[in-house]
């Protein structure tokens, strides 16, 4: 499941803009796509500088998007608690980010001269999309609803950018190079390297020992240590005393548990890969979840 939350601020000694019309375009593209089950989006309106820290603590998104206006760098602009105008500069914005690094995919920051922010951004999260100068509002909406068509529909990250710079060219409107999609490639790394490993690490035990793997077994009830299921080598499982065990756990509620994890670590890994062969190894796996997850009543 991924969570996209949506922010936007208007300042009142600003130039009005359509950010709710941007945000209104943006779910409804998510609301007849394709994966829209796979989406869970949050909104928070006219943000203040400190409504940024306390939206993502509140909602822990995969995905920020920024609608509002930029000054390159003066910084981007957010409200004060008398809502007119405060900016915000790219260190501590970036830094703000690299707090939220091991959640955060993608940052989106749809308003003007944001490379600046874009820029400093991306030393700590894999993908952010910044806009290099001035862009209309009518491009910045047309950019938005094909960006997030993309990712409806199961696409990459680079692929839905360019559907977005697609969307503002079909549009007629000359201002397709403005978005600029910045990538960090030892972060993308950096996170791939944690999600993809199988069997996935479960939480640490009360006593500070760690379960190295897992996987229900085929009646989705059980932990086996030692042996292949679906596919998938288990390398085994501790007991409260790091002692690797055999031991099965048992009920439906603990095998829920598992197959919800496992489902959340493969839409993540498939929402970030842009290799094709392994996206479709991916959604299979990720249906295989849904499946048991449909039959232990989840």
């Amino acid at each position: 499941m991924k969570k996209l939350l949506l922010l936007s601020a208007n300042p009142k000694d600003t130039t009005q803009l359509r950010v709710d019309e941007e945000v209104r375009e943006i779910r409804e593209g998510l609301r007849r796509s394709r994966q829209r089950e796979d989406f869970v989006i949050e909104t928070a309106l006219a943000v203040r500088y400190r409504d940024i820290r306390r939206t993502i603590l509140d909602h822990e998104p995969n995905i920020v998007h920024f609608s509002g206006h930029g000054e390159g760098k003066e910084g981007l602009i957010f409200e004060d608690e008398t809502g007119n105008s405060k900016f915000i500069e790219a260190e501590a914005l970036a830094n703000l980010f690299e707090l939220f690094a091991d959640s955060i995919e993608c940052v989106v920051l749809n308003a003007c001269y944001s490379d600046v922010q874009a820029k400093a951004i991306a030393q700590h999260i894999p993908y952010v999309i910044g806009m290099d100068k001035a862009i209309g509002d009518k491009a910045a909406i047309e950019f938005a609803v094909g960006f997030y068509d993309g990712l409806g529909a199961g696409k990459s990250v680079e692929f839905a950018y360019k559907l977005g710079r697609n969307s503002i060219e079909i549009a007629g409107i000359p201002e397709r190079l403005t978005p600029q999609l910045l990538s960090n490639p030892d972060v993308i790394a950096s996170q791939k390297k944690t999600e993809k490993d199988i069997p996935i690490q479960t939480k640490p035990s009360m006593q500070g020992s760690t379960i190295y793997g897992f996987a229900p077994d085929s009646t989705g009830s059980n932990v086996v240590s030692g042996q292949n299921v679906q596919g998938h080598t288990i390398i085994g499982t501790q007991n409260n005393y790091g002692v690797p065990s055999s031991t099965p756990f048992s009920g439906n509620a603990e095998a829920l548990e598992l197959w919800t994890e496992k489902l959340t670590a493969y839409r993540r890994e498939e929402a970030i890969s842009s290799d094709p062969e392994k996206k479709f190894q991916l959604k299979q796996l990720i249906k295989e979840c849904q499946e048991k997850i449909e039959e232990l009543g989840g």
